[in-house]
């Protein structure tokens, strides 16, 4: 019997002035970059590029904001999709009735989008790895209607690997959109 590799290290520096209350995220600070796909019902398949940035100012949270292109020739950025911003929270308990499992931290997120739409996620995080699921989401008038979604995000071999499955548009909840992104040293 051949011994088991074991799985990389999930290495990563705590910033300094990063507050305790959000080291479980710790691993997230920084600029990602890459590519996924995007693929759901009335919406043409199509390859995308994204640039996400988790950062922190001290308090009790991650800012997040991520752009999302429609790829256009070779690998250039065509046509912007989307954009959302938002910040992340390490949750001081789980919501009642809610176990964690595998994981050892609740999450908390608010994240808008350009598109009208503001989601309010509760989730966790361990092992290098962030499962959520919406609590509510919120359109203007003008904006699309989203009646759930969730999402999760992975530390797999260096690289952030994400997958967001979403109810809207009059469908189920289902694949919509995923990614792998590469740490960019700024």
């Amino acid at each position: 019997m051949a011994p088991t590799e074991e799985p990389p290290a999930l290495t990563f520096v705590i910033p300094d002035d990063m507050s305790p209350e959000v080291y479980p995220l710790a691993w997230l600070v920084g600029h990602w970059q890459g590519h996924g796909e995007i693929d759901y019902p009335g919406i043409p398949k199509a390859e995308i590029l994204q640039d996400v940035e988790f950062d922190h100012d001290g308090g009790p949270y991650l800012t997040y904001s991520c752009t999302t292109w429609l790829r256009a020739e070779g690998d250039e950025a065509g046509q912007v999709w989307s954009v959302e911003s938002g910040f992340w929270r390490v949750a001081p308990q789980a919501p009642e009735g809610v176990t964690l499992e595998d994981f050892q931290h609740p999450l908390e997120i608010v994240l808008t989008e350009a598109s009208g739409v503001l989601t309010c996620y509760m989730g966790a995080v361990g092992n290098g790895r962030i499962d959520m699921a919406t609590r509510f989401a919120a359109a203007t008038e003008s904006g699309p209607e989203v009646r759930g979604a969730t999402r999760m995000y992975g530390h797999v071999e260096g690289e952030l690997m994400w997958a967001w499955d979403l109810a809207a548009f009059g469908q189920e909840l289902q694949s919509y959109m995923s990614a792998r992104l590469t740490r960019v040293e700024d």
